[in-house]
């Protein structure tokens, strides 16, 4: 209950401290990148394995119909995407997704279900959780656009390396976590924002 509050309560303040910033990404986005809209949706895992729609802002050129693994150096990726994917400015949005109760501060990565189906047994007991926007495993693999291009088969890897540590990582927090550990993993997320 202390950490649901907390994310609301923080969620509530950030969306309202950050609102000129929104405005003036927004307005980047309609600028730059004219042909379509400037949020991004798409449907999620959340807890439980319920759906729910992420919102994050527009970094791709529309009518991509590709895979879900993103890797740095695609065309799909604009200009401005690529500053905003390197700030994690476009997952700004996804603080209505926290006060509305979708997701929390820290938790997992919310998967597309595809990778979501692929949880068997005591790996499922992720889905108990509310995702997040940053976690452990999202701090290990921050440069994962990155790591994804040095590869020769970027979506075999993240499928056989990457996505199974991600799961790994995300069953210690399962066992582990405690709102002061929550605290800190958001205090080493800005940290490293300005790394």
């Amino acid at each position: 209950m202390k950490k649901f509050l907390f994310d609301r309560l923080m969620a509530l303040i950030g969306l309202l401290v950050l609102s000129p910033v929104f405005l003036f990404i927004a307005l980047l986005i309609r600028m730059k990148m004219p042909d379509g809209p400037v949020l991004f949706r798409q449907k999620r895992v959340g807890r439980y394995g319920k759906l729910f729609t992420l919102v994050k802002f527009r970094t791709m050129k529309m009518g991509y119909d590709g895979s879900t693994v993103s890797v740095a150096g695609e065309s799909r990726i604009t200009p401005l995407g690529v500053v905003l994917r390197k700030y994690k400015l476009d997952e700004l949005p996804e603080l209505w997704n926290v006060l509305i109760g979708d997701m929390s501060f820290v938790g997992p990565r919310p998967d597309v279900p595809g990778y979501a189906d692929r949880l068997q047994g005591k790996a499922r007991g992720i889905l108990k959780l509310r995702p997040g926007i940053t976690c452990e495993a999202t701090l290990k693999y921050r440069n994962e656009e990155e790591l994804l291009a040095a590869q020769p088969d970027p979506r075999r890897y993240n499928d056989e390396v990457i996505y199974p540590d991600k799961v790994r990582i995300n069953l210690e927090y399962l066992e582990n976590h405690t709102f002061i550990g929550d605290i800190r993993i958001i205090l080493k997320t800005l940290y490293l924002l300005h790394d």
